[in-house]
């Protein structure tokens, strides 16, 4: 969603390289750049100058320290402020037990597949959660909610035949309490635009249920209107927080970095693609360093811890370091890596890697070696020097793969199984050898996924 941005601000600070002294003038057409994406962007106007003036208030006049370069004190500045334009603080749920949340918003903003990402998340916290459908316009809104519930192992209320939504609230409330829930949401129903009658439900449906958060859902490709919509409920009803949504797709990403200032609701989730684990907490210091190029290391190891097994790192490891890595541990390899989402996403949480786009062929060139490795026999995955011209052509027949794409499995793992043998003799004193085979590999390419 930021690439765009990422590309302008770091243009934008390179400007600074070589200046010995942070300075009115030689910042004017830095803060310039950076004002232009900022609105580019979709940031609201007034966010985005007053955003400009107090990094320049921060900048002028300050001695450029000793060991870092204008360019990188301005990016620490600039960074701080991003952290505070975005929500510092806490953005943690009520503690409250039962936990009542309700999630109100426009149609189409996602609440109902929201309200089983947040059910996810909150079972994984340990909360017991129990989804109760308050949409009754929306065609087959109750089933989809139903469907997503069972398939998160949530809890689950509906009255298909009732339009009364607080009655059908406070009859959820009273089931969810039954079933010994402590984390109730209430998936409520949205419109094209807002509408008195829709205020007035989600209102009454508040009145009846009492619920400790009200969060709105906000589609974060609507730009500056999401922050309008934004205004509109929290005026109406004293927003707690926000779930933005869809930040995955090619939104300028406006909605996130304006929402806050004007409304002055904490970002408390984000959801990031269409599955229900495509879901997160909202951390702005983290965001801020991926929008600045710098990555979100933090949350790529989060996100490994919480997909990869430890027990199975430790057993691929321990191969890895005895150079007994095979096809068949490569495999097992990538499915641990795949539970940690696209690659693409994986790239972007990388310093330096934010802007960079991988496009459709990596994600293309794991899944046609997962279906070559997969044709394989168990023989050949643990001995692939088995594989000899005729079990190589049933294996491209069986992956639907030409049999130069098998050659290059092949070949390219084997260049692997090398590099491994040289790690092993580096630690035996053959260091410099290494260094001389791995200069002659350059240039020759790497495992897909490695």
């Amino acid at each position: 969603m930021f690439e765009s941005l990422t590309d302008k601000l770091s243009s934008a600070l390179r400007n600074l390289r070589g200046v010995g002294k942070l300075s009115d003038e030689n910042m004017a057409a830095a803060l310039g750049e950076i004002r232009t994406a900022l609105l580019a962007a979709d940031v609201h106007f007034r966010v985005a100058r007053e955003f400009v003036e107090r990094v320049q208030a921060q900048c002028a006049g300050q001695e450029v320290l000793k060991g870092v370069t204008p360019g990188q004190q301005i990016v620490k500045i600039i960074h701080d402020e991003l952290v505070r334009l975005l929500g510092e603080g806490a953005t943690a749920l009520s503690a409250a037990r039962p936990l009542k949340i309700m999630l109100v918003g426009l149609h189409g903003s996602g609440k109902t597949t929201s309200a089983a990402k947040l059910g996810r998340l909150l079972k994984k916290r340990g909360y017991r959660p129990f989804a109760v459908a308050c949409d009754v316009y929306r065609p087959a809104a109750i089933d989809q909610l139903e469907i997503l519930a069972r398939q998160e192992e949530l809890g689950f209320y509906a009255d298909r035949a009732s339009r009364d939504v607080p009655a059908i609230g406070r009859a959820g409330l009273d089931a969810a309490m039954a079933a010994g829930a402590d984390a109730i949401l209430f998936d409520t129903a949205g419109r094209l635009q807002i509408d008195e009658g829709l205020i007035d439900e989600v209102r009454r449906l508040g009145d009846a249920t009492k619920p400790d958060e009200v969060l709105l859902v906000a589609d974060g490709a609507l730009g500056q209107e999401a922050v309008n919509v934004a205004k509109v409920f929290h005026d109406a009803l004293q927003l707690t927080g926000l779930i933005m949504t869809k930040l995955d797709g090619d939104a300028r990403g406006g909605a996130a970095l304006s929402i806050k200032a004007i409304t002055g609701t904490p970002i408390k989730f984000i959801g990031t693609g269409e599955k229900t684990d495509d879901f997160d907490a909202f951390y702005p210091d983290r965001l801020a360093s991926r929008i600045l190029g710098m990555g979100d290391v933090v949350s790529l190891v989060e996100k490994a811890q919480e997909s990869i097994d430890g027990a199975e790192a430790e057993r691929m490891a321990e191969k890895m370091r005895k150079a007994d890595f095979n096809l068949e541990d490569f495999l097992a390899q990538m499915q641990q890596v795949k539970k940690m989402g696209s690659m693409q996403s994986i790239v972007g949480m990388l310093p330096g890697m934010s802007g960079v786009q991988l496009g459709d062929d990596a994600e293309l060139q794991m899944a046609r070696t997962e279906a070559i490795i997969r044709s394989m026999t168990i023989q050949e995955r643990r001995k692939p020097e088995v594989l000899n011209g005729s079990r190589r052509q049933r294996i491209a027949k069986g992956a639907g793969v030409k049999i130069a794409d098998v050659n290059q499995v092949v070949k390219q793992f084997q260049q692997m199984q090398k590099m491994m043998k040289m790690m092993k003799m580096m630690k035996g004193g053959g260091g410099k050898k290494m260094m001389r085979q791995m200069e002659a590999m350059r240039g020759k390419g790497g495992f897909p996924g490695m």
